[in-house]
């Protein structure tokens, strides 16, 4: 038996494609809100740093009405280090809607997104997006697609998939790219018509699979997934078991079930095949469960979730500073909150280390861990972590390494500088193509070689470029990589810098601090462009003497210093230095503080 009137879909694309305008646009025209009601732009970014940040991180849920039907709609981020999310959820929907920026076509994260649906069977809808663009090429993105399609071994229905042709930020659709839609209602059309209704039988033990997680202060943990066969009701006695645990299902009982009514939830009595709803009562699920009749304890299986490739330490914060700005601060806080998010996130490892003061995470990217930091210290916690490392394996005795794909697309003035750059990191130039004035330039890189590589790129290419990449595969290590070619200024004692010790130490090169800012011996203060680390005292105050002498009174002129941000100081850190992070401040720092022990322990690491 098919729910015939109801739709569960996905949107997925790259990073900045425009999944969530055009899912503003949906929710508009789908009677989500009032006609005179204010609405911000990307109403479903509702997480604060996915506002700050312009991206997407968390995928949600929502619905829209189209006549009839009820159109449940999943957005997804687009960032490749947040791929887990739209893993997790394609067992939920039956059909994706795959947008396509009209001029920039195919990117990495395309490719990722659309061979986890294509795996799973899933219909295929093809959406154009930002044809009003003046510099689009809609034909060739087309082929673009249909290249990928035949590249992933999509079969023949999935060949045949629909196209449309829309204008996310002004909410038009059109099956025809010659003529200018009105509305989205041919988009709509297509996913009635397409993607197919979600089948099962509701009389049948109820089965729902739980892709998501949400948690309230009042009821606890809630479950998110699609019923996929019987009816669930509140009140009900249910099992919660796992395709991939060994241990027995758990007894629990349904306190409240919510369905999505656009972007509110709207309690509901009972819910049924294909319906998308929060189950609230059911404590210690985590994503993966099934929840199942005590009848037909049967749960479902899981997709695998891709490894991650990427590892971080957290540790308790040593530092002389330690305890001053954090709510959080012992390890017992820190090991909860990090074990807390590897049930929310499935991307993420947290296992414990050697000491019980620090732990280990690994996640998918330099990105996807930085999240994690910048959402703890908002919430009071005090931490250190160290320099991000990739994952190595060893295959059949020989050591790999992750690689990555990488897009760069680059003013032709910018493609000598940054195929230099890449040769240095170890890249290999799989293509390059004319885009126009530009220039799309494919590299297989070493994921290590693009940490710091960002901020680098943007300089070399004036600002211009566009640099996307996700991780491709393992291959044999391909050499060492130089992290970074300068050193630090390291603070020789502790207390406040002045503006005296900062005139004198700013000629050795450029500094992250300035007058006021309290340091401690060890801390790092700034970056030496020579290579060496250096000991400078930016607390030094000039001597108070009776004598005057001419220029010796003059008005000290400080250079202006770098505010490094948490992304900066993540991909500047070396492998002897921690990261500070507390909710006031952030500070690099050595891990050894004492200068003279420091220069020990270099002797003896050399012997």
């Amino acid at each position: 038996m098919t729910n015939e009137q109801i739709r569960n879909v996905a949107i997925i694309a790259h990073v900045d494609h425009g999944k969530t305008t055009l899912v503003d646009q949906m929710l508009k025209q789908g009677g989500a809100f009032r006609s005179n009601q204010v609405v911000m732009e990307r109403v479903m970014d509702s997480n604060a740093l996915e506002r700050e940040r312009g991206i997407t991180i968390l995928a949600k849920n929502t619905s829209v009405k189209y006549g009839n039907y009820k159109i449940n709609v999943v957005d997804t981020p687009g960032h490749a280090d947040f791929g887990g999310e739209v893993e997790r959820i394609l067992k939920m929907v039956n059909g994706v809607v795959l947008l396509v920026d009209a001029y920039e076509g195919t990117m990495p994260q395309t490719r990722f997104v659309l061979s986890k649906a294509l795996e799973l069977g899933h219909k295929v809808i093809i959406v154009v997006n930002k044809i009003d663009r003046p510099d689009v090429r809609i034909k060739e993105v087309c082929d673009e697609v249909i290249e990928l399609l035949m590249e992933l071994n999509a079969t023949d229905e999935q060949l045949d998939s629909p196209i449309i042709y829309c204008s996310g930020r002004n909410g038009t659709a059109t099956a025809d790219p010659t003529t200018v839609g009105e509305n989205l209602i041919p988009l709509f059309e297509t996913i009635v018509r397409h993607i197919p209704a979600p089948s099962g039988d509701p009389s049948a033990p109820v089965q729902m699979l739980v892709s998501a997680l949400d948690y309230s202060e009042y009821v606890g943990s809630i479950g998110i997934g699609r019923i996929e066969r019987g009816t669930l009701r509140t009140g009900q006695n249910v099992l919660l078991s796992n395709y991939h645990a060994d241990h027995p299902p758990v007894r629990a009982k349904v306190t409240n079930i919510y369905q999505f009514e656009g972007l509110t939830r709207v309690v509901a009595e009972e819910a049924t095949v294909g319906d998308i709803v929060c189950v609230s009562g059911v404590e210690g699920v985590s994503i993966g469960d099934t929840l199942c009749d005590p009848t037909d304890p049967t749960p479902i299986e899981f997709p695998k979730i891709s490894e991650p490739s990427v590892e971080m330490t957290f540790s308790v914060n040593d530092s002389p500073f330690a305890g001053k700005e954090g709510k959080f601060v012992t390890s017992r806080h820190l090991r909860a909150r990090l074990y807390k998010e590897a049930v929310r996130d499935v991307s993420i490892r947290v296992s414990d280390t050697d000491t019980s003061e620090a732990f280990r995470v690994c996640g998918r990217g330099e990105m996807h861990l930085s999240i994690l930091i910048e959402n703890m210290r908002r919430e009071g916690y005090e931490f250190q972590v160290s320099m991000p490392r990739v994952l190595f394996k060893e295959e059949d005795g020989v050591v790999t390494e992750p690689i990555d794909l990488l897009i760069a697309d680059v003013p032709q003035n910018s493609v000598g500088i940054v195929m230099e750059k890449m040769g240095v990191r170890k890249g290999e130039l799989k293509s390059m193509n004319a885009l126009g004035e530009r220039m799309r330039l494919e590299f297989s890189v070493p994921s290590r070689g693009l940490f710091g590589y960002k901020s680098e790129f943007l300089t070399d290419t004036k600002g211009e470029g566009i640099l996307t990449s996700v991780f491709d595969r393992y291959e044999p290590f391909r050499g060492e990589i130089e992290r970074r070619p300068c050193g630090s200024l390291i603070a020789f004692e502790t207390g406040e810098a002045v503006a005296y010790g900062l005139y004198n130490a700013q000629d050795r090169g450029p500094l992250f601090i300035g007058a006021g800012t309290k340091v401690y011996e060890g801390m790092v203060v700034g970056e030496n462009p020579k290579g060496d680390d250096i000991v400078v005292n930016v607390c030094k105050r000039k001597q108070m003497t009776n004598m005057r002498a001419a220029g010796s009174d003059e008005a000290l002129r400080l250079t202006p210093y770098k505010t490094m941000s948490l992304e900066q100081a993540l991909d500047f850190i070396a492998d002897d230095e921690l990261l500070e992070v507390t909710p006031a401040n952030i500070r690099i720092r050595k891990k050894i503080l004492n200068a003279e022990l420091r220069a020990k322990a270099k002797a003896h690491a050399k012997k």
